[in-house]
């Protein structure tokens, strides 16, 4: 029985330690994004495609 909590154990703090991993990156990615950077909300700006076609003509 002491076997398979040891193994839970490890499991968990491998879990653990993804986690915080993951927790830190995030907040990397945050601190260092433009200042008003919205990830979900970003629209790529297609006037720099070269297949964009106006839609006023001068």
């Amino acid at each position: 029985m002491k076997k398979v909590l040891k193994i839970i154990a490890i499991i968990a703090a491998i879990a653990g330690a993804a986690a915080a991993v993951y927790v830190i990156i995030q907040k990397l990615k945050a601190k260092n994004a433009p200042s008003g950077y919205d990830e979900e909300n970003y629209v790529s700006c297609s006037c720099l495609d070269d297949e964009f076609t106006a839609e006023t003509v001068a």
